[in-house]
């Protein structure tokens, strides 16, 4: 299969949450950053009210010596525990004004090394990380051997069965397309509605090394690795390949299979419109270097 794609086309048109410019505070600048993390350490993006350490946490801090003042940020896609990103995006607003290469080299001087910024820039109040998303792609890296890997330990899924790749690919197509999918999300997910649109769901080899990439408007608590369980499976020739269209069909999580482990999985890119005119970047994670599929 050939990996040389076009560049990615991002459709320009989203209600998303607007702040108008007359409300925004006089001096008050609204900034977005690239973020890349490694989740293993970590409780998750979200900051806890326990105190446990999150990336959300330990970027607030950083943020708010820079800024001289509090920072509160807002996420493009809050990750699970142990998931990792290449392609995080957050937004802030601040009183403080700092060059660009502030709010990178002095965050990242400040952050712990599981953590840096990428890139740093100054938006419009329109800006919104998380609503003015388009969409939003994982990738799945899975290690396939008998043995199990040391080097890359928590940064991929080690997988000792024999997968067949063809199957995986058929049993994904069922899943492209707007669906309820109530039986891949966890049953503490907190979303208003199981809808959501995924745009493709591709799969590449290389070497050993099995990646699973998946887009949509956006995901359900667990969704991803619930997918890439109910898949896993198939591969593996435990299940059918139309079990993967059964599971959705009934709608009920009861149905699906196990849950992924989350060490292989990455956010690696976030979709927005063109007119913001964010930095682009290779989604990654850095040791994968595919290009997004359009």
């Amino acid at each position: 299969m050939s990996l040389e794609y076009p560049p990615i086309q991002k459709p320009y048109t989203r209600n998303c949450e607007i702040i108008e410019e007359d409300v925004f505070p006089e001096g008050m600048h609204r900034v977005a950053l690239g973020i890349e993390y490694n989740g293993a350490d970590f409780s998750g993006f979200q900051k806890q009210p326990s105190g446990v350490a999150t990336v959300q946490q330990s970027l607030e801090k950083a943020l708010s010596q820079v800024a001289n003042e509090p920072v509160t940020l807002v996420c493009a896609g809050r990750t699970d525990a142990g998931v990792h990103a290449s392609g995080q995006v957050i937004h802030f607003d601040t009183l403080a004004v700092r060059p660009d290469k502030a709010w990178v080299q002095g965050v990242n001087a400040l952050l712990p090394d599981a953590v840096s910024v990428r890139w740093a820039q100054e938006v419009s109040p329109h800006f919104h990380a998380r609503f003015a998303a388009l969409d939003r792609t994982y990738r799945y890296l899975i290690y396939q051997d008998r043995s199990r890997p040391a080097i890359g330990a928590g940064q991929l899924t080690w997988e000792r069965r024999t997968l067949d790749i063809n199957a995986m690919r058929t049993a994904a197509e069922g899943l492209v397309g707007e669906h309820d999918f109530t039986s891949f999300r966890a049953t503490q997910c907190q979303a208003k509605s199981p809808v959501r649109t995924v745009r493709y769901i591709e799969l590449f080899e290389m070497g050993e090394l099995l990646v699973l990439e998946i887009r949509a408007n956006a995901f359900l608590h667990h969704m991803v690795r619930n997918i890439t369980g109910v898949l896993l499976a198939i591969g593996a020739g435990e299940k059918p390949v139309n079990w993967c269209r059964d599971v959705l069909n009934a709608k009920d999580r009861r149905k699906g299979g196990v849950t992924a482990k989350p060490d292989g999985l990455y956010l690696v890119d976030v979709g927005y419109p063109e007119h913001f005119c964010l930095p682009s970047s290779a989604a990654g994670p850095r040791f994968v270097p595919l290009p997004l599929k359009c």
